[in-house]
């Protein structure tokens, strides 16, 4: 059973399937093949991009990705500007290392082959790894797909029948769940809320201890790209020369401390969460939540409702436990990629979580929870995923800005409620996911349909 830890990763922008997935693939591939027999025998390397990651990786940073995964980045700990000059020195020479004895040709502009044509096999983010030898023969080949959020599989995973596994690293986790009504079974027979049943579950993965100081360093990080989006200005990089917007929205709401704080509710949500994303537009580090694409709605909501709180620390605890919680349910359910499920599978999942989490935070029984995640999808389903120029922008920023503001009033709504739920959490994931099936793939982030053939890109 997933961790809340896979569900909040710490990684680079601009998008979590396109820069952290590959990445992660590339720096896999590298170790597996530098411990292969045939390691000594390689002359060069290629990586073919398919699908999703084939039509939108240039402007999603996948080449630069691939290039630093293959160089043995790893997106929770990469110092971006040892990385900057790593590609560097790689682009002049022209050579990996492969191990401590071997070296092997690779030239990103030459050896990173975008593949329209042939269409993607189990997965709309495939990439496919390979090394030759001096009569370019093939000897070893993988192929892998970057699932969202950072996950990734082999092709031999991805083809293995899907069984119900409860049991962790650490031992059988004492609450085993596979959907919302069994979760809230769990809840009601243990007298627990949703934190307190997801809590149990980590620690069967590791000591308590661990996880309180890995949510905090999660919320930490997010507090800090938050930090650096209000303060940062200029223009994104791309063809599109999008402006940043969070400085100057930060600085109107600072010069008016005594302005009516229910009037500005949205105004602080909106900046907050694009101060994240355009953070992520600009390859910064960013807390995937439960993506890339969609990182600016959770940090939005626990800056404005947890952060400064007299009991700051056990509500973002809360908060966290239970939003991950609750994606969890979406990846294991259905999926958390827009290359498959469309927006409602990035913003629509984060702002179910932001919901569920925020209802707890504000002491909603975990029926009330459930229902606040359920409206936070509800009203989500069939948003698709159409980047302008394939990159992670517009309509991305806003996306996230309107998705905070959409999870706070659905943690409202729940709240209020007086009876059962006439739509549950599990029906709307099966939903999301028909939806998702159902959509074109035009409208999957491949940037062939919707907003990015009808805007002009510069």
């Amino acid at each position: 059973m997933l961790s809340v830890l896979e569900v909040f990763r710490v990684g680079i922008g601009p998008s979590s399937s396109h820069t952290v997935g590959p990445m992660r693939i590339a720096r896999r591939f590298m170790h597996s093949v530098a411990r292969s027999p045939d390691a000594a025998a390689g002359q060069s390397l290629k990586v073919i991009l398919r699908g999703s990651l084939a039509f939108t990786g240039e402007g999603h940073a996948t080449p630069r990705a691939v290039t630093l995964g293959l160089l043995g980045y790893d997106p929770e700990t990469i110092d971006l500007d040892c990385a900057d000059q790593a590609v560097k020195m790689l682009s002049e020479s022209k050579r990996l290392q492969l191990n401590a004895s071997v070296q092997i040709e690779f030239d990103p502009l030459r050896d990173i082959v975008m593949d329209f044509d042939r269409p993607a096999d189990l997965h709309p983010n495939e990439m496919e790894c390979c090394t030759l030898n001096a009569d370019g023969q093939t000897l070893v080949s993988k192929t892998y797909y970057s699932t969202g959020g950072g996950f990734i599989a082999s092709k031999a995973q991805l083809m293995r029948p899907v069984e119900r596994d409860f049991v962790s690293a650490g031992g059988t986790v004492p609450f085993e769940f596979g959907s919302a009504a069994e979760l809230l079974q769990h809840c009601e027979r243990e007298a627990l809320n949703i934190h307190e049943i997801i809590l149990a579950n980590e620690d069967a993965k590791r000591p308590r201890h661990e996880t309180k100081a890995s949510l905090a360093e999660i919320m930490a990080v997010m507090m800090n790209c938050i930090d650096r989006g209000l303060e940062t200005e200029g223009t994104l990089p791309g063809a599109l020369e999008v402006t940043r917007r969070a400085p100057n929205l930060w600085g109107k709401l600072c010069a008016q401390p005594q302005a009516n704080e229910k009037e500005q509710l949205f105004d602080w949500l909106n900046t907050y969460a694009m101060a994240v994303n355009e953070e992520n537009a600009a390859g910064g580090k960013v807390v995937t939540a439960p993506t890339n694409g969609a990182a600016g709605i959770i940090p939005a909501v626990l800056r404005h409702y947890c952060a400064e709180s007299s009991k700051s620390e056990q509500d973002v605890e809360t908060f966290l436990l239970t939003a991950g919680g609750i994606g969890l349910l979406y990846k294991q359910r259905a999926s958390i990629s827009g290359a498959e499920m469309g927006c409602q599978g990035e913003v629509g999942v984060a702002c179910s979580m932001a919901a569920g989490g925020l209802a707890a935070v504000w002491g909603g029984t975990p029926q009330q929870i459930a229902q606040a995640a359920e409206i936070g999808m509800e009203h989500n389903l069939g948003v698709t995923c159409d980047p302008v120029g394939g990159l992670v922008q517009i309509p991305c920023i806003e996306r996230n800005a309107l998705g905070a503001v959409k999870a706070v009033n659905a943690a409202r709504l729940a709240l209020h409620s007086t009876g059962p739920m006439k739509v549950t959490l599990d029906q709307v994931i099966e939903t999301m996911r028909q939806t998702g099936l159902d959509m074109s793939s035009k409208y999957k982030e491949t940037s062939q349909g919707g907003l990015a053939v009808n805007v002009v890109e510069c």
